[in-house]
């Protein structure tokens, strides 16, 4: 069977395989496929195909499929595969895909998930679950070699070949003590250019970067990018090896971290995607939508406020949409700015308050430009300079406001070690539209005698 068309007729064909019973040919289509293609055919397919596919897949490919779900999606699949194959999958995963599948699970559900899997890899998973929320503990895996300092170079790369199943993670050789802390680190290219005879403490680099357990998943993502090394150590209170963090597993850190900030930045809800149900989309969606409702009511109350301002000149109606649209738009562009900042930028207070300083003048320039602007249009549209310098000045002062908001806020939920990313662009959007229209009306009704 030719594969070689649009992802539709893959499709398709893998339907028509399903239906049919005809598992060789399932095998050779699925064979032919990257990871990538194979999940995204299994979530194109009907609901009542899904458990043969699944059921026809290897354990290989089932662990593979894996990691290219949702953590949703992941618990779905272990439901549907039945309790001897999830067992089966769950030994196969990397103890961190295992830890953050696991995450946020009643333990109820944690013990029926693992009440099956071998004594040992229940205590691992029990330990490593005991660590905090997105750390490096979490984070790390098992898999990596250790030498102790008395090796010489060709001992240690017989260890090495004896892990061959390790292939994945043996960038580097940890070298240790007898009290088993981590005293060195050698790459491969350091084994390579050294003599079988020469000893590992000759050949290994004893300044070492390595993290803490308890290190948050963001720091180590920043460490590795800066140095950009293909894996990092972890180790406890005593400098004890405890396990390693891969570039690539740092590589799902950021992707999962962006999705969360980005689900925050737009209020929308965690782990939204094509494929989740209106119901669910609906329920993760409003309790953020329901609050900013309540703190918009405040923009009417506002204007029922200066109620008579707005009767007295009505042309102010035209630009309050204007008004409140700019300063949550600047605002949320301020956001965008210092939420990817903190992610790769170590705050101080002297960076804190050049980043202030700098947004600040920012603020000014647009809304000086974009005041002038807008004071050229009202005047041309309505006859009324007066009209104009209150459009114009108003714009101006929101600008700046709405800038060092959408600065700010985030700056000091971060100090205060909350996600800056909460502060998410309809919240900055609804707080600027208030101060906005304060600031607009304020202006306006010290000009009321001229405006009239």
């Amino acid at each position: 069977m030719a594969l070689n068309g649009e992802k539709e007729d893959v499709s398709r064909a893998i339907v028509h395989v399903l239906k049919e019973g005809q598992k060789d040919t399932f095998q050779k289509i699925v064979s032919e496929l990257t990871p990538y293609e194979i999940s995204r055919h299994y979530r194109g397919l009907p609901r009542k195909r899904r458990i043969l596919f699944l059921e026809w897949l290897s354990m290989d490919q089932l662990v593979t499929l894996l990691r290219y779900l949702t953590r949703n999606e992941q618990l779905r699949v272990l439901k549907k595969i039945g309790s001897v194959r999830s067992t089966e999958l769950l030994e196969l995963l990397k103890s961190d895909d295992l830890a953050h599948l696991l995450s946020d699970l009643p333990d109820k559900e944690v013990n029926a998930l693992i009440a099956e899997m071998r004594d040992e890899e229940k205590k691992d998973i029990r330990k490593k679950m005991k660590y905090p929320k997105k750390s490096a503990g979490r984070a790390m895996i098992s898999q990596y070699v250790w030498v102790h300092e008395s090796y010489t170079v060709e001992k240690t790369i017989n260890k090495l070949k004896y892990f061959r199943d390790f292939a994945d993670y043996l960038n580097y050789v940890y070298v240790i003590n007898d009290e088993k802390e981590l005293i060195g680190v050698a790459s491969y290219r350091d084994l390579l250019l050294s003599e079988p005879d020469e000893a590992i403490t000759d050949v290994m680099t004893t300044d070492i970067v390595k993290v803490h357990e308890n290190t948050k998943e963001s720091e180590v993502a920043k460490m590795i990018g800066r140095h950009d090394f293909l894996s990092v150590p972890v180790v406890n209170d005593d400098n004890i090896l405890v396990g390693i963090i891969t570039a690539d597993d740092v590589l799902d850190i950021v992707v999962r971290e962006a999705n969360q900030d980005i689900d925050m930045l737009l209020a929308s809800g965690k782990e939204i995607d094509f494929h989740t149900k209106p119901f669910v989309a609906t329920y993760k969606r409003l309790p953020w939508l329901i609050l900013l409702l309540f703190i918009g009511l405040v923009s009417g109350s506002i204007i029922a406020k200066f109620e008579a301002t707005l009767e007295a000149v009505v042309a102010l109606a035209f630009f309050m949409p204007m008004i409140a649209g700019m300063t949550g738009n600047t605002g949320t562009q301020s956001l965008a700015v210092v939420v990817r900042g903190l992610v790769t930028e170590e705050l101080t207070m002297k960076k804190t308050l050049s980043l202030v300083f700098r947004e600040l003048l920012v603020g000014i320039m647009l809304g000086v430009v974009c005041g002038a602007v807008i004071s050229v249009i009202a005047y041309v549209w309505q006859g009324s300079f007066t009209l104009g310098l209150v459009v114009g000045s108003s714009l101006v002062a929101t600008l700046i406001i709405g800038t060092l908001a959408g600065t700010i806020i985030p700056l000091i939920l971060s100090k205060f070690k909350v996600d800056p990313a909460v502060a998410s662009g309809p919240l900055i959007t609804t707080i600027n539209d208030i101060l906005s229209l304060l600031i607009y009306f304020g202006i306006a009704t010290m000009f009321i005698s001229k405006l009239m």
